[in-house]
């Protein structure tokens, strides 16, 4: 299913989504600081925990979102930045095809760039030269305004601390005309896909990511965040809240994954 919001959506209700209010590990701590320690504790399982829990569907998901995505470029040689890059999948792919590009990656987790460098330096020196990743924070990007043709954000929105706040920055820094890709995962609508998707995601996925990672905690976060945050039109209200226009949201398998596209 796909959807394009239409400007008499309504605005999102004001304070904070449901997944501001899901941490990780405590509520005696900031979320931004808690979820950069999160990811720097499973980072080294990060990416075989990603091919085993979607059966290696992210990367087709990730694949069409981003085809979509870079339909809308105008720019020959674009800026690009991709928020929350974690192991830098996004980057690389965009890369790939986006040759000329040049890309930045960021995220809060350490162990995650440094995952994500260690494969920036595999390759040769001339596509090493266009892809750079770095540590920022997606609330205050440390970017001039108008700086990006397009941003990227894959399965990172849910763990904003704030995600109004946090899509006004990626506004602020894109260009006039750029586009906004979000990849999220989602909980299907339907009766037995989301009977199905409930019994995975709350049993199956924290028991096999404690094994895997020896992270208790962060592979039940992960359902609680996913069913918490804003997802298909809502998001799309969030996303026009926070200035973006010609927002458009299409499902895949099931619903499981929805992309949204935004100028």
């Amino acid at each position: 299913m796909d959807n394009e919001l239409n400007s008499k959506s309504g605005s999102p209700s004001s304070g904070k989504s449901g997944a501001e209010g899901i941490n990780p590990y405590d509520n005696r701590r900031e979320k931004g600081e808690q979820v950069e320690e999160m990811f720097d504790s499973i980072a080294p399982a990060y990416d075989f925990m990603n091919t085993a829990m979607t059966f290696g569907l992210h990367r087709m998901w990730r694949n069409k979102a981003l085809k979509a995505a870079c339909s809308r470029l105008k720019a020959v040689s674009p800026d690009v930045l991709d928020v929350a890059t974690g192991t830098g999948d996004v980057a690389f792919r965009l890369h790939s095809m986006l040759p000329s590009a040049r890309i930045i990656g960021i995220d809060l987790s350490k162990g995650m760039l440094d995952v994500a460098r260690k494969k920036l330096s595999a390759l040769p020196q001339k596509e090493r030269a266009l892809i750079t990743f770095g540590k920022a924070d997606c609330l205050d990007l440390p970017y001039l305004d108008n700086s990006f043709d397009l941003i990227t954000v894959a399965y990172g929105v849910r763990n904003f601390e704030n995600l109004l706040q946090g899509l006004k920055e990626m506004r602020r820094v894109l260009r006039p005309g750029g586009t906004l890709c979000v990849i999220e995962l989602s909980v299907p609508q339907g009766s037995v896909t989301g009977f199905g998707y409930r019994l995975y995601s709350r049993h199956l996925i924290p028991t096999v990511g404690k094994m895997v990672s020896g992270d208790s905690r962060a592979y039940t976060y992960l359902p609680e965040s996913i069913a918490a945050a804003p997802q298909r039109d809502e998001m799309g209200r969030v996303m026009k809240s926070a200035g973006f226009n010609d927002v458009y949201w299409k499902e895949l398998t099931f619903g499981a994954v929805t992309y949204y596209l935004a100028r």
